[in-house]
């Protein structure tokens, strides 16, 4: 099969598509021919040489695809050859090929064309575990999504509203936050000339903000803090903004808040599998009567990984950008 790798690590020019050997699924697993990966932020880290996959992992980037079940490990039940699916991956879907876990397999949902399935498993898993399984976002609560406008900001906005929240959002340009308007943000920030904290004091009646959502880590912590509610949830999934920060705990006591920080790709399988089968039970029926739906910027061909790194890298997108293997581009 051919894949996208990483020799060295370095720039977007760094990812080769190159032959290389076919994936064997081994018990409990199950080979997918890829139809379409998508690019996330961890995929350039690991590129850049800063983000290794888990031991035993593909050494490919892609955390999530979509396409069709090639073959059956042992002990594996409840799918066939020839069944459409996406999957949550550790690692290998910028390739042709790429096995998985049974337990991280996910039917494609109704309504949802089989390449755009591959925009849906990272992010909604990452919105799922982190706002509702551990953040426990409720109706009529409010969330702040730092990021709106990306693959988890569009996620985290629908099923927010999806679920009776009001939404607040950043972004950096007009466009992308009218775009979170017609997902159903409720407040719109734009992080270039707005403070987010005096904002969502405003926009909350002073009582801030019950859950927020944040892909910055370091540079935000202490604002974060500040604007939530009491007994306010920060769920910490991203250090884009850096690794290291001072905080008042006594702000954090004062409002009894709780700051949770998580990533997705090294949990162990029974996690995993556990974030799968809820996401299938909660969010697969939201997804396929269209109350939820993936945004999807642009699909390129997986060969020409490179400029869709680019993209994401300049923040030249909203939603996800599509790697298609290129003969199912047609």
């Amino acid at each position: 099969m051919y894949a996208i790798t990483i020799p060295e690590p370095g720039g977007p020019e760094a990812l080769v598509w190159a032959e290389v050997p076919d994936p064997v699924p081994g018990e409990g697993e199950v080979l997918v021919e890829v139809v379409a990966s998508a690019v996330n932020r961890a995929d350039i880290l690991q590129r850049q040489g800063f983000y290794n996959p888990p031991p035993g992992a593909s050494p490919y980037p892609g955390l999530e695809c979509s396409g069709r079940v090639a073959a059956l490990g042992t002990g594996v039940s409840g799918w066939k050859v020839g069944d459409e699916v996406c999957a949550l991956l550790a690692g290998g879907g910028y390739a042709e090929k790429v096995v998985v876990p049974a337990g991280q397999l996910l039917p494609v949902p109704e309504s949802v064309d089989l390449r755009q399935a591959a925009a849906l498993p990272e992010v909604v898993c990452t919105v799922w575990s982190n706002v509702f399984m551990i953040s426990h976002l409720r109706p009529g609560e409010t969330l702040l999504v730092h990021g709106g406008s990306s693959g988890i900001g569009t996620m985290a906005i629908q099923l927010a509203k999806a679920v009776g929240a009001r939404v607040a959002v950043t972004a950096g340009t007009k466009e992308k936050l009218e775009k979170c308007a017609e997902l159903g943000a409720d407040v719109l920030i734009n992080y270039r000339e707005q403070d987010f904290v005096v904002e969502v004091d405003q926009a909350t009646g002073g009582a801030g903000a019950d859950v927020i959502l944040d892909n910055m880590g370091a540079k935000y912590l202490d604002r974060n803090v500040q604007t939530l509610a009491v007994n306010g949830r920060l769920a910490i999934i991203g250090m884009q903004g850096g690794v290291k920060s001072e905080l008042n705990i006594a702000t954090l006591l004062n409002k009894r808040a709780a700051i949770s920080a998580t990533s997705l790709r090294a949990r162990p399988l029974s996690e995993k599998t556990a974030i799968v089968a809820a996401v299938r039970e909660h969010v697969w029926p939201l997804i396929a009567t269209g109350r939820v739906r993936p945004v999807v910027d642009r699909e390129l061909p997986m060969n020409e990984a490179s400029a869709a790194h680019r993209t994401v890298e300049d923040s030249g997108h909203i939603g996800k950008v599509l790697l298609v293997v290129p003969e199912n581009l047609t």
